[in-house]
């Protein structure tokens, strides 16, 4: 089926889904190692829900191009833009960078955490090749006067769309010759889970260097509207503090480095319950 005839849909589709996302108002921000709970109930307090709209508070995502090339590179560009219609410049440094670009596919296939160049212009860009046909979605990532914002966009990747079905749930996958298992894994929705996490090759344990100024990266993106928590471990190990806001499927993309200093993706399909 080609994208094209699938785009009305697609847009009436996320039209919906914004407007659930903006009444429901669940949590997907989360702060490494701490707990935001009250002492009476033990729940998280609710805070809007990140990685659905192309605007918040007045600042909005603007992409050079919404249409990109199967399998050759070209040149992911893009500002954010105030009230005014004014380029934003006043970013603020968030896990050492300054902007964080998430793409992946709808279906959360082709993962790639890029960090792209501020242009003098105050345009970003950088070089991004998208292997297979289908809508790919772009996260912005940053922070300006102390708030984190996740704005998204779509770009279209034209050709026959062959969509993958998520791996089922696992604990543990293989990546690189390595081991990646979750010893700690998500519980229910709503209430605080941990993800504790350990790296081995060959039963041993594997050295991790930082990575982004932390021992690892976290990405989690809730299977249909992909809804976006974004999280870092603890200061010494590979543990994360998460609340997910509903129940459903999620797909985790941990990042992390080793000591050879090569970086390594470990996806994982987690289930959540109520």
């Amino acid at each position: 089926m080609k994208v094209a005839g699938r785009l009305a849909g697609f847009a009436l589709m996320a039209t919906l889904v914004f407007a659930g996302a903006a009444f429901a108002g669940s949590r997907l921000d989360v702060h490494p190692g701490k707990t935001t709970t009250t002492p009476s109930m033990g729940a998280m307090t609710p805070q809007p829900v990140r990685g659905l709209a192309v605007s918040e508070n007045g600042l909005t995502l603007q992409l050079a191009r919404r249409t990109a090339p199967q399998g050759k590179p070209f040149a992911l560009a893009f500002r954010i833009i105030g009230r005014r219609g004014q380029t934003v410049r006043d970013f603020e440094l968030e896990h050492t960078k300054r902007m964080h670009l998430i793409v992946v596919r709808r279906d959360m296939t082709g993962f790639q955490h890029l960090h792209p160049a501020e242009n003098a212009d105050g345009t970003w860009s950088l070089p991004v090749t998208l292997g297979d046909a289908g809508t790919y979605r772009v996260f912005a990532d940053f922070s300006v006067g102390e708030k984190p914002y996740t704005l998204t966009d779509d770009i279209t990747v034209d050709g026959s769309v062959r969509s993958q079905a998520l791996p089922a749930p696992t604990d543990a996958v293989a990546v690189d010759g390595l081991r990646v298992a979750l010893s700690r894994s998500v519980t229910k929705a709503g209430r605080e889970s941990e993800l504790a996490l350990t790296v081995t090759r060959a039963g041993r344990p594997v050295a991790i260097q930082n990575y982004l100024g932390a021992k690892g990266h976290l990405v989690a993106l809730r299977q249909g509207d992909l809804a976006f928590l974004h999280v870092h471990p603890d200061e010494n190990r590979l543990r994360f503090m998460a609340t997910f806001p509903t129940p459903g499927t999620y797909r985790l993309f941990l990042q992390f480095k080793t000591a050879d200093g090569h970086l390594h993706t470990a996806a994982f399909t987690q289930e959540v319950t109520r």
